[in-house]
């Protein structure tokens, strides 16, 4: 059976229904859907669970939604904010950084570009191209470690790190299915297609999966 990925994808969509949509998503459809407060709520998530990002985003975001507001905050106060992620004091300085060069060099409005924003200290190609792709609606993929697990197990791509995923992927996929990458394989990965003993007997898309790696199952 050859790949149709627009099949799949719209059976994926129907398969997470039941399980939360990811943060980023999340946070944009409560509101949050300024070019900034995307760019801060991936940083938030860095090495961070979502069940974990989405309140300390919320926190965050009760003291500080602009650049301006968040360079009014203090170092410890800004890190009090971000309790509960990983690397809370790391990330507030990153935060201050990056809110600073807006005010300073873009009067206080971040440009929607992505060569902009992956020269922010901090920020790097997944988190430039979800807070774009979320925020703006610009033809964008973001690869995460769920991402970069489910296509190379679908035998789909063949690379080792997350970057190259990202290039093999925005050769193959259609440009009108980059924002839905992310929306759709991170709860897919993270719920249905996991690390260990992914739910095979139940997968939507086990037709025209190879199970690449795929020793045991559930």
């Amino acid at each position: 059976m050859s790949f149709d990925l627009n099949v799949v994808l719209s059976r994926i969509d129907e398969a997470i229904r039941p399980y939360p949509k990811a943060a980023m998503f999340e946070l944009a459809e409560r509101g949050y859907d300024s070019l900034f407060e995307q760019l801060i709520s991936c940083i938030v998530s860095i090495r961070t669970l979502d069940e974990t990002t989405i309140p300390v985003s919320l926190r965050l975001f009760e003291q500080a939604r602009t650049p301006e507001q968040l360079l009014a905050l203090d170092i410890p106060t800004l890190t009090a904010c971000l309790y509960g992620s990983t690397y809370p004091d790391q990330k507030a300085y990153t935060m201050h950084g990056i809110a600073e060069r807006i005010v300073n060099e873009f009067g206080g409005q971040l440009p929607a570009d992505y060569e902009t924003l992956t020269s922010l200290k901090g920020v790097g190609p997944k988190c430039a191209n979800l807070a774009l792709g979320v925020a703006t609606g610009q033809a964008a993929i973001s690869v995460d470690v769920h991402v970069h697990r489910v296509v190379n197990r679908w035998g789909y791509v063949q690379t080792k790190q997350p970057e190259q995923t990202l290039k093999v992927l925005e050769k193959q996929v259609p440009r009108e299915q980059w924002v839905n990458i992310n929306r759709l394989l991170m709860p897919f990965g993270k719920h249905i297609c996991t690390g260990t003993l992914p739910h095979c007997s139940t997968c939507p898309v086990l037709d025209y999966c190879e199970q690449v790696g795929v020793d045991r199952h559930r």
